[in-house]
């Protein structure tokens, strides 16, 4: 049983945050559904870039979309702030990539946010920070949290300190490794409390939300550390859905060893990278080089997800379904 302590109320978003004590355990949230028990949102990653690369175009499809499907929230799958994260709580690239750019008022919803390993070579604590919540209280962004949505539970966990290569052979970068030294430890808890959270869920469905990939045909491909270490616990509790960034593209990956939906929504702004290795024909089922977002819809018995590029076309769709009990 979680042991929760209410922080704040925001009558606004109607979401009440719940925050555990315990340090062996993550934050905690609660968003709740809709009156009819279904839950609607869009997912955008690897957007900072003040309005450029189609950013702005990208976010005027997300408002038309996100009214049209009464959108309850966003989640941001990280690299929020381009190049090189915010320099602090005052950077001014926070109103320039994002106050000022996602304006719709249908956007105007809580973002839940983690890090990309670009945010990482900027003033992570900025990002933490609720000094940027008071500047613009649709804001959230921690390392790893959870949130419950009543039929759905997301993990948002924090990727970038899993990747061997930002630590061995940073290049010219520099990281903010402040907050996960040391570095072991700060792993071995994560994936513990990812494990216990998966395993504690009732949620009809079960929601991972990373930057990094596990598994992807574009640029980055495939990232080994997380199908070393986070893919077997997904496997292990019946992840529905990984959802991710970081490879510039909209992309779906249907996994052949579990229930796992790969989903990849990184196009929010620069993307045409062209390289696309198709590694696994049985699972690579749609693959977009340019920009775009992603909607979900879920209800107790149906999950449908809609790829969108700049224009607001659909250019996927995938729906999957669950039984509204299970069978005796």
């Amino acid at each position: 049983m979680r042991l929760t302590l209410i922080i704040t109320f925001i009558a606004l978003l109607g979401s009440l945050y719940v925050f555990c004590p315990s340090s062996a355990e993550l934050p905690w949230f609660e968003h709740p559904a809709k009156p009819d028990g279904s839950l609607s949102f869009l997912v955008v990653g690897d957007w900072g870039r003040r309005g450029a690369y189609n950013q702005t175009k990208v976010a005027h499809q997300m408002g038309i979309v996100g009214e049209q499907l009464k959108i309850d929230f966003i989640i941001s799958t990280g690299d929020n702030f381009y190049d090189d994260g915010l320099t602090g709580v005052d950077d001014v690239a926070f109103f320039e990539s994002f106050v000022n750019i996602y304006t719709a008022p249908s956007l105007a919803k809580q973002w839940y946010n983690v890090l990309g390993n670009h945010d990482y070579r900027g003033d992570v604590e900025a990002q933490l920070s609720p000094v940027l919540r008071d500047i613009d209280s649709r804001w959230l962004c921690l390392r790893s949290f959870i949130v419950n949505a009543e039929i759905a539970e997301f993990i948002f966990v924090d990727t970038t300190p899993f990747v061997d290569k930002y630590f061995t052979d940073p290049e010219d970068h520099v990281y903010d490794w402040s907050g996960i030294q040391p570095r072991k430890s700060y792993l071995a808890n994560l994936l513990k409390d990812v494990d216990s959270a998966l395993k504690e869920s009732t949620a009809k469905w079960k929601i991972v939300v990373g930057h990094h990939t596990i598994k992807s045909s574009g640029h980055h491909g495939n990232t080994h550390e997380l199908n070393l270490q986070l893919l077997p616990i997904l496997q292990e509790n019946e992840v529905d859905l990984y959802i991710n960034g970081h490879d510039h593209c909209l992309e779906r990956i249907s996994s052949t060893e579990s229930g796992i939906q790969f989903l990849t929504s990184g196009g929010g702004s620069k993307a045409w990278k062209g390289d696309i290795d198709w590694w696994n024909p049985k699972e690579d089922k749609f693959y977009y080089d340019g920009q775009g977002f992603m909607s979900v819809q879920i209800t107790p018995t149906e999950v449908d997800v809609a790829f969108y590029n700049i224009f607001g076309n659909v250019i996927h769709k995938w729906s999957t379904s669950k039984q509204l009990y299970s069978a005796l």
